[in-house]
């Protein structure tokens, strides 16, 4: 197969104002993320509209594309900059990988896993997901969790805990996305034209949109249990780590 990795990176975060280019431990929050994705191939590529970000990755030897101020998700943003550097490069993938810019500690297996979803032909979504192993984790909102079928697809995604366990008695065990997608280009850019639903809107989770229209989320499970940065919070207890 033959993958591309895209990095969707903007300034203006609501929760995190500036975090693709927050420091950890002499080093952007960035630069971690691309620097881990190299490790699985050659084509990576930033995804931003603004120009500090852009300068940034281009500084440091990295590759990085302009995209529109007015997407709604990353997702969208990865569709233009998929679009913009085919058509740069006249050359087209397999895989499109969808890399979030708060993973500074994502491993290159678990990139490479999700890539290996589509020796299946049948695949046209992929990512990931790992067992909660603190309880005190579960009822955090910004940790989305996922609920699978026997065949290790996704029924639901949501910010509450899933499913509700009414027997105490009962062992369950609960799975939390990790912020990581991979698609065939002609799905890319199908779901990037499907009109948002309520359920997304509700959860704020635009992988709903997905699954409301029929689509088949195929997620594979990692044991690597990443630090990923939603706050200000989550950067200073990375950094007291000295990681």
């Amino acid at each position: 197969m033959n993958p591309i990795i895209l990095i969707p990176a903007r300034y203006a975060s609501t929760r995190f104002q500036g975090k693709p280019l927050a420091d950890i431990n002499g080093k952007s929050m960035i630069m971690r993320v691309v620097e881990q994705a190299l490790l699985v191939c050659p084509d990576v590529y930033v995804a931003t509209d603004d120009e500090r970000i852009y300068n940034h990755v281009i500084e440091n030897n990295a590759q990085a594309v302009y995209t529109d101020s007015n997407h709604q998700s990353g997702t969208d943003r990865c569709n233009e900059a998929y679009i913009k550097i085919s058509n740069q490069q006249k050359k087209n993938w397999d895989v499109v990988v969808n890399l979030q810019g708060d993973e500074p500690f994502i491993k290159p297996e678990q990139i490479k896993q999700v890539i290996n979803l589509f020796a299946n032909k049948s695949v046209e979504i992929g990512t990931q997901a790992r067992k909660f192993t603190q309880n005190s984790d579960i009822d955090d909102p910004n940790k989305v969790k996922v609920l699978l079928d026997k065949n290790h697809k996704a029924l639901y995604f949501s910010r509450s805990v899933i499913p509700f366990k009414r027997d105490e008695s009962i062992s369950v065990d609960y799975f939390q996305h990790v912020g990581l997608y991979a698609f065939t280009p002609q799905a890319l850019k199908n779901i990037t034209q499907l009109p948002m639903c309520e359920i997304e809107n509700i959860e704020k989770l635009e992988q709903l949109r997905w699954l409301y229209n029929g689509y088949s989320i195929h997620v594979c499970e990692t044991e690597f249990n990443n630090l990923s940065v939603d706050t200000p919070e989550d950067l200073q207890k990375i950094i007291e780590k000295n990681i």
